[in-house]
């Protein structure tokens, strides 16, 4: 990883008007396996919707940093999350969302975990018949958990189990967020993207700059460009808009907003007064990643299937924008121009150098 500095220079040296990361931090493998070391091992990484484990045994596997996990709720109700990696061969244990019963089993040789992790069987391990050895130690064998978070509807991972406590890590995002009433927020509709042509990075970058809004999202937002303002304060960075008059949500977007993120995936949109978004972005790879949004009433309102339906749409809409931008954004790449980056606004995308200063002291630190 020792080109990581040489590749991030630039960015560090710029002076004056910033630019941009280089495009090899959109591109290169080198640089994507500096993140997966760096970024996305040492920080709260959102993973999944608690939601979708309902159930006890629910379990859903996600891959991060190029690392099976897998996500379960177990017979207490609690959400936990593990290695995706049986201990006797190293066979990913859940290959698709499924509830897996009592057990975790492993389809290779049988192998069966409880919803904690704990190995409970392995037929025939020391010959026919016989399923201990006297140099076996069951608990040993167990799966690997991973340090877990749920914060509302959210699951939290933190890969290498040495970041600051959660509550400390999002303080920032959590004091832009005072007053909501946790307990009256409900999901109403789940929208899923599937596979987006573009690096992780081009989506929470588009989402925490207002600059573009009123030209890409013209005919489906009503909200000024001098209305908005930027975000940074700490891990959290966006930008909000309050408008004096507004408009509501049915066929277009026109209410007071906060679009937030917390460092260095998760996306949250509040939208005044009575209903937000969130995403799950998952990065698959340099120039791939998994994208879905959650749709959420707040503050009791209840939706009928009409409305709910509406809602859906908007943000289909609205998504389908952005992804046309980000994608092209990730064809500009492959330019020689990219090279030394873009030029950043001053005035609109201060937010998006905060986090790209992020993403490069991470993964320079991957050289040291």
């Amino acid at each position: 990883m020792g080109d990581m500095q040489k590749i991030l220079s630039p960015f560090f040296e710029s002076s004056g008007l910033k630019r941009g990361l280089p495009a090899a931090a959109y591109t290169g493998q080198e640089f994507w396996e500096a993140e997966c070391q760096t970024v996305f091992h040492r920080n709260w990484i959102c993973i999944g919707f608690a939601h979708e484990l309902k159930e006890s045994g629910d379990a859903v596997p996600v891959t991060i940093a190029n690392k099976p996990l897998l996500i379960v709720r177990n017979t207490k109700g609690e959400i936990k999350a593990f290695h995706n990696i049986c201990r006797h061969r190293c066979l990913t244990l859940v290959d698709e969302p499924k509830n897996v019963g009592k057990l975790i089993r492993c389809p290779y040789h049988a192998w069966a975990y409880d919803l904690d992790g704990q190995l409970r069987a392995a037929p025939h391990f020391g010959g026919p018949n016989q399923h201990n050895h006297e140099d076996f130690d069951k608990k040993a064998n167990s799966l690997i958990p991973i340090r877990t978070h749920v914060w509302n509807d959210w699951i939290f991972v933190n890969i290498d189990g040495e970041a600051e406590p959660f509550e400390d890590y999002s303080a920032t995002l959590l004091a832009r967020l005072e007053g909501m009433e946790w307990d009256m927020v409900d999901c109403v509709a789940t929208l899923e993207f599937g596979e987006v042509a573009c690096n992780w990075k081009f989506i929470m970058e588009n989402f925490i700059e207002p600059y573009h809004v009123q030209f890409v999202h013209a005919t489906t937002t009503d909200q000024p460009l001098e209305d908005h303002y930027t975000i940074i304060d700490g891990n959290c960075m966006g930008s909000a808009v309050d408008l004096e008059e507004e408009i509501g949500t049915s066929g277009s977007l026109g209410v007071s907003s906060r679009y937030l993120a917390l460092y260095p995936n998760f996306i949250l949109g509040r939208y005044f007064p009575d209903q937000m978004g969130v995403y799950l972005n998952i990065p698959t790879g340099p120039s791939t990643m998994l994208q879905k949004r959650a749709i959420y009433t707040t503050a009791g309102q209840k939706l009928d299937g009409h409305d709910v339906e509406g809602l859906k749409k908007l943000w289909w809409d609205v998504h389908k924008e952005d992804h046309e931008m980000t994608e092209r954004l990730q064809l500009g790449r492959a330019s020689e121009i990219a090279d030394a980056g873009g030029v950043l606004s001053p005035a609109w995308e201060d937010s998006v150098r905060a986090f790209q200063d992020l993403v490069a002291n991470d993964v320079a630190s991957s050289s040291k």
